[in-house]
């Protein structure tokens, strides 16, 4: 089983950062890519930025220029840097990552989410 714990989400006003974290684990051989999404009450769940395993990065048009996604293999985790937050950007982020296990299943895991809050 493979469990993803978010962090360092909270209340933060217009302009301000914040870094989200993300760490992996349990029965894990590798790590794929992984991303952070984020989600409103009653809609969908929109991507933010994704990182493969090598280091290419994406990122969602409202965010870039602003956040920044980076990974630490070694520690498997996952972090995202956001500078310049906007009210708009509240929201609940999750971490999202495609794995292997040390049996060889692949499979999806999504963190339980960190509530994001910027105020004007």
């Amino acid at each position: 089983q493979v469990q993803l714990v978010e962090s360092g989400g909270g209340l933060v006003q217009a302009g301000g950062s914040l870094r989200l974290s993300c760490a992996a684990s349990g029965s894990i051989s590798s790590i794929n890519a992984m991303g952070w999404y984020r989600q409103s009450p009653g809609k969908q769940r929109d991507l933010v930025a994704a990182i493969t395993s090598g280091g290419n990065t994406v990122y969602g048009d409202s965010v870039k220029g602003r956040f920044t996604i980076s990974r630490d293999n070694a520690k498997m985790t996952l972090y995202l840097q956001m500078n310049g937050l906007k009210p708009g950007d509240t929201d609940v982020y999750y971490c999202n990552a495609g794995f292997r296990t040390s049996s060889g299943a692949r499979g999806t895991s999504w963190g339980q989410g960190t509530q994001v809050t910027v105020s004007s």
